[in-house]
């Protein structure tokens, strides 16, 4: 086998197309990464830029009542890492800024691709798009005559009759080329970690990506390989193979993510911010002083402290309804938005399942969620988001409720200094290992497919191929 693999090789270098367009992919490639790698970097410069810009406003607040400045809010920005660069994922559509403020929970906003004029089906170009699309086509022209340009030319009669099996041939021209193909994934993870920041973590990742990639690339060019023993001519083999290639990257990844949709459909903007301001409104209004859960709480607060009015108690009444009314608001925005969640968890995994018939839709999962731009690990920010906004807002609360003041003194300030000492918004993305589970299924039907074309070739080339 190994000198099978050798001579397919060696006539892989003696053809000049071959070797133009080796050159040509590895030039792409070079350039994709590097201007994926000079794209994130300046992303990470603006961010950074526009995150301390955003803390030295909010250091430098003039003296304000507490509660005021939990209306002024601050913004968490969504961290690009060195992978985004390489697949950019759902972050152009969904955004990278959240503007976190009292008595709501805001969506992300700002995406890049909602500012863009040139947004096109395949978005921007970034490596994966080379990697998941050009590259397997042209592993599929390459292994697609493999074995069928043997048949027209009567070579492997030849090669069978002194005694080699069409099982092992099968099998060397199938690794021959899948290796040319992990040589240009490899340039591409080489040059990733040449030129971008790294750590362990992004060592990690780029690991699984190789292995993903890796096992992609040998399903379609195993089965292109399949194709061409099994036909008798070059366009038959081609034909199916090109047919099966675009129902898997274009047809199917839309069929059954409009089913996906339809099984569990995400409730409308309107009908989902209808549904929160009516339930919001159910709660304690802390800008109402008529409201009558305000009363109830008054009375309670009250007893807590065994004095008979608002006046004589040792603490700021407002702070403590201003906490009680984000305390409620926290539990409708956890049903509603954590609803929502949940319903694109489940899209997820019911889309993850179509890997069972689509290895590309695995492999597109992975990619995203390898590098770290899918919607685990978008709602995984979220979540960090929000609660940095509930410690943001109950920290200038009880300064308004304890802080010194008392009841209804509402030109009550505090300077900069308390406002320096309140935490700035830090996020990192976790680490691989926390993540892992969510992708099991990917790997899992990535595995079974590699596994299913190796049973093909093992008992169905000798039985059913006519030389």
């Amino acid at each position: 086998m190994n000198k099978i693999i050798l001579n397919e090789w060696k006539m892989f270098f003696r053809n000049r197309f071959i070797i133009y367009s080796t050159a040509l992919f590895i030039l792409s490639l070079t350039a994709v990464v590097m201007l994926g790698v000079v794209q994130n970097k300046k992303q990470k410069i603006y961010q950074s830029g526009a995150q301390k810009h955003v803390r030295k406003q909010w250091e430098s607040l003039e003296a304000m009542n507490p509660h005021r400045a939990a209306h002024y809010g601050s913004y968490a920005f969504k961290p690009l890492n060195i992978l985004n660069g390489m697949d950019s994922g759902i972050n152009d559509i969904t955004g990278n800024v959240i503007k976190l403020e009292g008595h709501v929970q805001n969506e992300i906003v700002y995406s890049e691709a909602s500012q863009s004029l040139t947004i096109s089906k395949f978005g921007k170009l970034k490596s994966s798009l080379l990697l998941q699309f050009m590259i397997p086509l042209f592993l599929i022209f390459l292994a697609h005559g493999s074995l069928s340009n043997e048949k027209e030319t009567q070579r492997l009669k030849l090669l069978i009759f002194q005694g080699l099996s069409l099982t092992k041939l099968t099998f060397a021209k199938s690794l021959s080329i899948w290796l040319y193909g992990i040589a240009l994934l490899l340039v591409t993870i080489i040059i990733q970690s040449l030129f971008g920041e790294n750590n362990l973590d992004i060592y990690k990742r780029l690991a699984l990506i190789t292995f993903s990639y890796g096992i992609y690339y040998y399903i379609i060019v195993s089965l292109t390989t399949f194709f061409s023993a099994r036909f008798k001519n070059n366009i038959s083999a081609l034909s199916l193979t090109l047919a099966v290639w675009v129902f898997w990257t274009v047809f199917l990844p839309k069929i059954w993510g409009n089913t996906v949709e339809k099984i569990y459909p995400l409730p409308s903007r309107q009908e989902f911010k209808t549904i929160m301001r009516e339930e919001r409104s159910k709660g304690i209004d802390g800008h109402n002083p008529t409201d009558k859960r305000r009363e109830d709480l008054k009375l309670k607060t009250l007893a807590e402290y065994e004095v008979d009015s608002l006046k004589n108690l040792p603490i700021n009444f407002d702070g403590i309804v201003m906490q009680e009314d984000e305390e409620y608001g926290n539990i409708v925005w956890d049903k509603h938005f954590g609803n929502n969640y949940n319903i694109l968890k489940k899209q997820k995994t019911l889309y993850q399942i179509s890997g069972f018939i689509n290895p590309y839709a695995s492999l597109q999962s992975l990619s995203m969620g390898l590098c770290g731009t899918d919607m685990i690990h978008h709602q995984n920010f979220l979540k960090e988001a929000e609660n940095y906004r509930r410690y943001l807002i109950k920290t200038l609360n009880d300064k308004h409720a304890y802080g010194g003041s008392k009841t209804g003194d509402w030109r009550w300030t505090v300077d900069s200094t308390f406002f320096k000492s309140v935490n700035d918004f830090s996020y990192d993305t976790p680490a691989i290992e926390s993540q892992i589970q969510h992708y099991v299924i990917d790997f899992m039907s990535l595995l079974i497919w590699s596994f299913i074309v190796i049973i093909i070739i093992r008992f169905k080339i000798n039985r059913d191929i006519v030389i």
